[in-house]
């Protein structure tokens, strides 16, 4: 590859959009053609292309549009990073010949630049492959849920690709699963697929997620139940009816040369189903009671004194919060020291303790410990943000190039295929290494130097933030496995990484996570990623919530309405923090904007300044403080969910999967046994639907009694969300709802 003209044939690999210097598609079909892509210097005047013996003139291209709608992520500071990640001045691109199947093709580039020079690369090859169903591999496992002569494998001369089948769907069949899902709850009649990814914000407009999983329930008119579980952790497609409204389509990646396919096939209630697959996966463990009380955080909150000053206001406002996430707290360069701090760096990039830092009075965070235990004092936990990654800019001095150059030395960070090291190839720290957590050697030198934060400081969890950022599918990991496989795990190492750092010191495992996949459901606690401050996003990240959760993530929550752009109005802001109550994490956040006025803090009383409407702050305390009341419920329900397997914030179907009604009424859900909740997720509303399916209920508000089988429809002021309560169980909840 020459400096001058790059061709790279799987160009950066971003899942769902194409660089320019790449060839698409990567691995074409016979009887097709190919478009072959270059990035040239300015100087390049000219370019063709030697394909096969013959000569194809190139002409500039321009960015696709398709690719542009790929990356984008609306107002935001991290917005115009990623729109411009793809952009590429200097690109040309040809169109090939029809491929013909069975021949090998080799082609290379040819560029005359200004000076009047031709430069030349290396030599590519690509052979086309053909879908065809008498490969020598098998689909294991799918028994008679598995549609006779559906298999297929995609062949090329190197083997097998991808894998095809279908599996039978019955009428009036509904399909929920793959992990957390921003789109709608019943995948039926929709195409998606399964690679952990970073969608920034608009994740259920793009049908993409951060936390994908090869799993689904399959749910019959007459309540019967089915689900499986692709047993892999390369990336997977699926076709759910859309084609076919008979056949769920399966594709698999198999790597090169894969030879089959291995299913679970689980049968009995969504509960069982669910059961069996988390006995092979993992399920969540019981956290302390501390993660189901209010979480609080700001992107701006950079500083010692901006933290306390909005936990001292949450204090004389009288609005309880449990938790407190410090995002900006370190140099966002090595994340593993405060900002400001005074220290002698490590050249051999070993950890540093406690008592190597020193605080100045006028710093950023003139005594971090002191900090610490003042808010463990008012009975808040403090937990630290996190990113996976090494940044490697070359301005940077210090411990951090440092530890950049030991954790290459040292072989602790993911690899290229060619024994480099990975330089992130995402939008968010470009160019950043990546430690390869896959084995331990790595995570503990990772981790050894975030220790002194849990044993001297005595801070209480980390925001495992990221864990998107591998790219390639022939990246190279410590535990043997390519990018192809080893990518999709990596976020459930991550967390896995930290919660086993916290376990060493004494501590529950409180992670806080927006990526995983099949494995995350066992580690920590989960949010629903990046989100603008709209209705849209509301109604979303509750799908979100609730699809995670029937695929076992038991601890979830949102940035109540929403993190990004303007501070919400008042009516959007109190709608999602009274939904917010009633799931599993109740948590506000917002994004970094450079501290410009008007601040765009989530702090109820930053809302109400800038909506105006006096209603916020007395209201939002209402709401906090039931919170409160709420916990020794949650933390009740929390251990039912991991010792029964019933979920948390549970999809109406798991208790009643024969009652049709329970699909039209997709964003309600039962909060543990007790009590049903049904958002209000449009602006302007008085009066609010909800659908109360069989049994004996009552309002928990009113105390208004309710026979099952019907749609009530009750007044909602602002300070109301729609909640019912098991008949039987009103008299142990009735005073939570008093007050």
């Amino acid at each position: 590859m020459n400096a001058a003209i790059t061709h790279r044939p799987h160009g950066i690999e971003h899942p769902y959009a194409h660089s320019a210097d790449q060839r698409v598609p990567v691995l074409p079909l016979a009887g097709t053609t190919c478009r072959l892509g270059v990035v040239a210097d300015p100087s390049v005047v000219a370019v063709r292309c030697e394909w096969d013996g013959q000569v194809l003139p190139m002409l500039p291209a321009s960015a696709d549009a398709a690719d542009a709608a790929a990356l984008a992520g609306g107002e935001g500071h991290l917005a115009e990073a990623q729109a411009g990640m793809l952009a590429a001045d200097g690109s040309w691109t040809v169109e090939t010949p029809v491929l013909e199947e069975g021949r090998r093709y080799s082609y290379r580039f040819l560029a005359e630049t200004s000076s009047g020079d031709t430069v030349t690369t290396t030599s590519y090859d690509v052979a086309p492959a053909t879908w065809t169903s008498t490969h020598t591999g098998a689909v294991t496992g799918a028994g008679e849920r598995l549609v006779p002569d559906s298999v297929s494998w995609l062949v090329g001369p190197d083997g097998a690709h991808r894998a095809r089948f279908a599996l039978a769907l019955g009428p009036g069949d509904h399909v929920v699963g793959f992990g957390e899902r921003f789109d709608r709850l019943d995948q039926l009649g929709h195409r998606l697929d399964a690679v952990v990814f970073e969608q920034y914000k608009s994740q259920g407009r793009h049908g993409r997620t951060y936390l994908p999983m090869p799993f689904a329930h399959v749910v019959g008119a007459d309540g019967s139940a089915w689900g499986f579980h692709v047993r892999t952790s390369r990336r997977t497609w699926y076709d759910v009816g859309a084609s076919t409204p008979d056949a769920l389509v399966v594709e698999v990646d198999l790597g090169i040369g894969g030879e089959g396919v291995d299913i679970a096939v689980h049968d009995g209630t969504p509960t069982e189903v669910l059961r069996e697959f988390l006995d092979e996966v993992g399920r969540a463990e019981e956290l302390p009671e501390w993660v189901l009380r209010l979480w609080a955080s700001g992107n701006e909150w950079n500083t010692q004194q901006l933290v306390m000053d909005r936990m001292d206001t949450h204090r004389d406002l009288d609005i309880p919060v449990g938790v407190v996430v410090i995002e900006a707290w370190s140099d966002e360069e090595g994340i593993t020291i405060f900002r400001d701090a005074r220290y002698e760096p490590h050249p051999d990039g070993r950890a540093h303790e406690a008592a190597d830092f020193t605080y100045p009075a006028d710093g950023a965070w003139p005594d971090p410990r002191g900090m610490v235990d003042e808010l463990h004092a008012r009975g808040v936990k403090v937990i630290l943000w996190q990113i996976p990654l090494q940044k490697t800019d070359p301005e940077l001095t210090g411990q951090v190039r440092m530890d950049a150059a030991a954790m290459v030395r040292e072989g602790h960070a993911v690899l290229e295929a060619d024994g480099s090291a990975y330089h992130n190839r995402g939008w968010w720290f470009p160019q950043a290494l990546m430690p390869d957590l896959s084995v331990q050697r790595t995570r503990d030198w990772w981790t050894e130097k975030r220790r002194y934060l849990l044993s001297d400081l005595d801070v209480d969890g980390f925001k495992t933030d990221g864990g998107e950022h591998a790219w390639g599918h022939d990246l190279r990991y410590a535990d043997g496995r390519r990018g192809d496989e080893g990518n999709n795990l990596f976020p459930v190492h991550y967390a896995r990484t930290f919660g086993d750092l916290l376990r060493s010191e004494g501590k529950a495992p409180v992670t806080f996570s927006r990526a995983g996949f099949t494995g995350s459901q066992a580690h920590g606690v989960f949010w629903a990623g990046d989100e603008d401050s709209t209705w849209e996003a509301f109604r979303s990240s509750v799908t979100a919530g609730l699809t995670a959760a029937a695929c076992g993530i038991v601890y979830w929550g949102w940035d109540l309405a929403g993190f990004s752009g303007p501070v919400p109005d008042a009516e959007l802001y109190l709608r999602a923090a009274a939904a917010s109550v009633f799931m599993p994490v109740m948590q506000y956040h917002s994004e970094f904007n450079h501290h410009r006025p008007p601040l765009r803090d989530r702090t109820p009383w930053n809302v109400q300044e800038a909506s105006g409407d006096e209603r916020v702050v007395p209201v939002f305390r209402r709401l906090a403080q039931l919170r409160e009341r709420l916990v020794p419920y949650l933390a009740e329900q929390a251990r039912v969910a991991v010792t029964t397997d019933r979920p948390l914030m549970r999809p109406l179907f798991f208790d009643h999967p024969a009652d049709p009604q329970v699909w039209a009424h997709p964003q309600q859900w039962q909060l543990g046994d007790s009590l049903l909740v049904s958002p209000v997720t449009e602006p302007g509303a008085a009066a609010w639907p909800t659908y109360l399916p069989a049994g004996a209920w009552v309002d928990a508000w009113t105390g208004t009694p309710y026979d099952g089988g019907a749609v009530v429809t009750t007044d909602v002021p602002i300070d109301v969300v729609p909640v019912f309560v098991r008949a039987e169980d009103w008299p142990a909840l009735e005073e939570v709802f008093a007050g």
